[in-house]
């Protein structure tokens, strides 16, 4: 079984609020087609969930937010949502919508309820979750973000293989002369941030990406304007990207 992250930055486009990057969307339905086992896509919030959470100072701290913000972002990532389900069927797959509310309970997952996102994967059809705005418990509400759930789920389920489709090509050494770092195990490289992101960006998802390879897990990050290259990780065939090699 395979996990793949749509990156927020590749389904919208983060600089401008609201704004969907239905070409990428379509890119990336497409290339799951050529992948002949099971899937899990999780995906982020981008110029949605992301817009609003700044606007509302929302953040993954349980904390008492203003409910109008809660609102808003729930319904933000099932606009966002709805429009990648579209696209998976338009190109013949079968997606099955899975709020993160189905398997998650306050900040802890339901593992019978994850076991369960495996035989619906196994079942030909596709789950599709999100990064969301959730219900804490004690008039509190929090920010679970795509990243974090990518690794609620690797740490139940042990897929064969974690990608992250970004909008780079990898972790880079250096960001100047974009040279990538093609390997990583163990050590943590420093990372510069973009600033409408709420959950941590690419530090954030660094640091899941390296929590699930001490599970044992490979993952990959990829970037998801070339979808292709997803493909072609899935396939064990050479590629371009940053591997965290599984401890």
């Amino acid at each position: 079984m395979i996990l793949i992250k749509f990156g927020g930055s590749i389904i919208t486009n983060k600089e401008k609020p609201l704004s969907p990057r239905k070409k990428s969307i379509d890119n990336l339905s497409k290339s799951l087609k050529k992948i002949k086992e099971p899937i899990i896509i999780v995906h982020g919030g981008g110029s949605y969930g992301h817009y609003w959470s700044v606007k509302y100072d929302m953040h993954t701290k349980e904390k008492k937010y203003n409910p109008r913000g809660v609102a808003i972002v729930k319904n933000s990532m099932i606009e966002l949502n709805k429009m990648i389900l579209d696209s998976l069927l338009y190109f013949k797959l079968n997606p099955y919508c899975l709020p993160p509310t189905d398997f998650m309970s306050g900040n802890k997952p339901i593992t019978k309820k994850i076991k369960e996102i495996e035989k619906i994967a196994k079942s030909g059809l596709i789950p599709v979750t999100y990064g969301d705005a959730l219900w804490y418990g004690q008039k509190k509400t929090f920010i679970l973000s795509g990243d974090k759930i990518m690794t609620h789920l690797a740490k139940i389920l042990k897929p064969r293989l974690c990608i992250f489709a970004l909008n780079e090509d990898g972790l880079y050494s250096d960001l100047k002369s974009k040279k990538l770092i093609y390997e990583l195990q163990g050590e943590l490289p420093s990372i510069s941030e973009n600033k409408m992101d709420v959950t941590g960006g690419m530090t954030r998802k660094v640091e899941e990406a390296s929590k699930i390879s001490k599970m044992g897990i490979n993952v990959f990050f990829v970037n998801g304007n070339k979808p292709d290259r997803i493909v072609k990780a899935v396939k064990n065939r050479k590629f371009e990207g940053t591997l965290f090699r599984s401890k």
